[in-house]
């Protein structure tokens, strides 16, 4: 199995822990497949592969995992509902979420790998996984790209770099040392992206704005006053009784000002759609929903909020499965800011829940995840649904995922 520099010298480690901080398909995922393949050669052995959700795990890895063991002639049994593999020696590969902490108990392991672990709870490990490692005086690997200074990777990371720390070793590599994207991509992803979300997601680096989620917004720069054309109205959809949510925006080429917005209690999708008409009674209006809506209902009558949208005449675009909120919070401060300074994302002056929203939602202290008890995060849903399927963060495959290589024929004991 190829791999670069940077996995080499991973694979090479011999630390029990190895903490591994790198930009978006550089080849974690791949170097992960590669690790639970070498310890799995032994006989005996048992493995987890660790990703946030058991959905992620599923989707990230399953299938090239199989691919892969099948190709080497290794694979014995392969348990599609339980996401695990025999090998021919005995050893078994599971994949696991850290969703279900359940899932993780119980069971002694050789090795486990943490993909993404800046967004699994810190209590994953040091709870559940590190004990199950004990017996068997067991090895883990840590990937992800960073979730900023405050996150417990930047500890992990750190730990790995003290000298008093012998067990762990830390290593971290941008992009592009992976070799798997080119100079030319990476520079279309600085302009597309804010400055912040590139420096970390790309080079890989533990950024800090406080605790404000959407960092990137400024009243000074991003709150102007101008005409517009309202002939064509795009529209975002957070469904909620209290409040229903819409912001109402017009777009020039790539860029969006927001110029309305809709907050009703009490409410449901079918007077919220009145009131839209009602404002903006010649407009050819675009609605950008939660995809929630394909099974939600908030009216009466038994009628998606989806099949309502569409049968008041408007063009509706929605994903099939809700976008990772990392991704859309980061369409959304993109947008505003991006790394190379265009500014793509403005707001009227009139749209003031919208505004207080972006300058006062924040993460729950210590974590990645939005505070939603606040209330201050139905308008900014509703504004990251447009936004994200308008000008997404994509999360492009790594090319060593896509096809299965061959790493030789022989499983050595």
């Amino acid at each position: 199995m190829s791999l670069n520099p940077g996995q080499l010298e991973v694979t090479n480690s011999g630390a029990r822990f190895r903490v591994v901080i790198a930009g978006r398909r550089w080849g974690k995922t791949h170097l992960a497949i590669r690790e639970l393949a070498k310890v799995c050669r032994h006989p005996m052995k048992r493995a987890f592969y660790v990703a946030p959700t058991y959905r992620q795990a599923k989707q990230i890895v399953w299938d090239t995992l199989k691919w892969r063991m099948q190709d080497l002639g290794w694979s014995r049994k392969v348990n599609e509902s339980d996401l695990t593999i025999t090998l021919i020696n005995g050893s078994t590969i599971s994949l696991r979420g850290a969703d279900n902490p359940d899932s993780l108990r119980g069971v002694g392991l050789d090795f486990c790998v943490l993909d993404e672990f800046a967004m699994i709870d810190e209590k994953a490990w040091s709870e559940v996984l590190r004990p199950t490692l004990s017996d068997k005086q067991g090895s883990a690997m840590f990937i992800s790209t960073p979730m900023g200074q405050g996150n417990w990777a930047n500890d992990l990371y750190q730990r790995g770099k003290a000298r008093d720390e012998h067990n762990w070793e830390s290593f971290q590599y941008t992009t592009l040392e992976g070799g798997n994207v080119s100079a030319d991509e990476i520079e279309q992803a600085r302009r597309d992206l804010d400055e912040r979300t590139f420096r970390q997601e790309y080079l890989a680096t533990f950024e800090t704005a406080g605790n404000r989620i959407y960092y990137g917004f400024d009243r000074g720069t991003h709150v102007v006053a101008h005409s517009h054309d309202t002939q064509a109205l795009y529209t975002g959809w957070d469904f909620n009784i209290d409040p229903m949510s819409v912001v109402v925006a017009v777009r020039t080429g790539d860029h969006l000002h927001v110029i309305d917005e809709i907050r009703m209690f009490s409410s449901n999708t079918q007077e919220a759609v009145e009131e839209i008409k009602g404002r903006y009674p010649k407009s050819r209006i675009w609605a950008f929903p939660d995809p929630a809506s394909r099974q939600r209902k908030t009216s009466a009558g038994g009628t998606t909020d989806l099949t309502i949208l569409q049968n008041a005449g408007f063009v509706v675009k929605c994903p099939p499965a809700h976008t990772p909120v990392r991704d859309r919070i980061n369409a959304v401060n993109s947008r505003m800011k991006s790394a190379s300074g265009n500014i793509s994302l403005t707001f009227a002056p009139t749209v003031k829940h919208v505004i207080e929203g972006l300058e006062r939602q924040t993460y729950k202290p210590g974590t990645t995840t939005p505070d939603k008890d606040s209330g201050y995060d139905h308008m900014n849903d509703a504004l990251g649904y447009m936004v994200d399927y308008l000008f997404p963060v994509k999360r492009d495959r790594d090319p060593n995922m896509i096809q299965p290589a061959r790493w030789g024929h022989s499983i050595a004991a």
